[in-house]
């Protein structure tokens, strides 16, 4: 990663100057600065313990609803309507509309929706308003990145700006060098091609950026691309990993941890349409 890079709201969700994925450096925020979680309201530092710390990218705005009234996939995938939450958290809010959740996570725990740079004009949690949402946090999300990327060529931060967590060089260096991981948006966008295609062949989506973490301590071990840890028919397959452009050491951890590896898109399709689609055909029958 280059630190002298800097991410113009403009071109977050399309192109962006730096080369880290998206989803790596939102996943980078929210473990090196402030950013809490909406039901514990306990920030998600890298060294949160316990094994309900592993983070799941949460949808701000469901999937279904905004689905329901006609956007397209790269609007509702948008990086401004991604965060980071405990895996509770995200089965907890399921498909509620932030008009609903948001006054109650603000009245229970104030300071975690700004802590995740959500946008404090109730307006904007409308889902009439949706664009103008992705807009205002796309702004917040390329600020904060913008004080991440200085602070790793300082060794002291200046403080924080409004809405952009503190963040310090020593422990960002701990998160970057953490196994596995979405190396830039090319990659990216193949993982979620692939993770669309899984869902259009009637089969549950997976899970970007699945972490490994000690089963003890929930110190964080490594960063999974794309992962069904239930597996692709969940509780009746083992868990599956794809893997891309990772280091052995990266498929290693997923091996030891139960999955199965693959790091070739084509390999994995041809796995999921001969031995998970083709089952389900031969148990129709």
């Amino acid at each position: 990663m280059t630190p002298d890079a800097k991410w113009d709201d403009n071109l977050i969700d399309t192109c962006l100057v730096n080369p880290v994925g998206r989803l790596t450096m939102l996943y980078m925020l929210t473990r090196v600065g402030e950013a809490r979680d909406w039901d514990t309201g306990l920030p998600l530092k890298a060294n949160l313990l316990g094994k309900t710390s592993r983070l799941e990218i949460h949808h701000i705005f469901p999937k279904s609803q905004l689905y329901a009234r006609g956007h397209d996939r790269p609007k509702v995938n948008s990086l401004a309507n991604y965060c980071f939450l405990t895996q509770a958290t995200n089965l907890d809010i399921s498909n509620t509309l932030p008009e609903v959740y948001f006054p109650q996570i603000e009245a229970s725990h104030p300071g975690a929706l700004s802590s995740q740079w959500v946008p404090m004009d109730p307006k904007l949690w409308r889902i009439e308003n949706y664009a103008d949402f992705l807009a205002e946090r796309q702004r917040l999300l390329a600020k904060a990145a913008n004080v991440f990327l200085d602070s790793l060529l300082t060794s002291s931060h200046v403080g924080p700006l409004e809405t952009v967590p503190s963040v310090a060089a020593p422990p960002a260096v701990e998160i970057i060098s953490v196994s596995g991981g979405i190396d830039d948006e090319g990659e990216e966008a193949v993982l979620l091609e692939e993770n669309i295609w899984v869902t259009e062949q009637g089969l549950p989506e997976g899970e970007m950026l699945y972490e490994i973490v000690d089963a003890e301590t929930g110190a964080l071990k490594a960063l999974l691309d794309l992962a069904w840890p239930e597996g692709i028919q969940t509780g009746f397959s083992e868990p599956v990993a794809l893997l891309l452009n990772e280091q052995m050491k990266t498929l290693e951890l997923a091996s030891a941890a139960g999955f199965r590896c693959f790091t070739d898109v084509k390999v994995f399709r041809s796995y999921v349409e001969k031995e998970i689609l083709a089952l389900d055909t031969m148990a129709a029958n």
